[in-house]
């Protein structure tokens, strides 16, 4: 999504690191109603557009 020609460093994880993130949106479903409407990729796309505006501009 990026075309970035950047190289990945990889870190050792922290101790405290969960390994597997598994995100889950269903509380936000039950007491706010809430469902997220923007396609995933749309919404990585919207937001390294985002990040690169505010990097270019600074």
């Amino acid at each position: 999504l990026t075309n970035s020609r950047s190289q990945i460093t990889y870190q050792p994880a922290r101790e405290d690191d969960p390994g597997r993130r598994r995100p889950n949106i269903q509380l936000a479903k039950e007491q706010l109603g809430w469902e997220p409407t923007v396609p995933l990729k749309e919404g990585l796309r919207h937001t390294i557009h985002y990040f690169d505006e505010l990097l270019r501009n600074s």
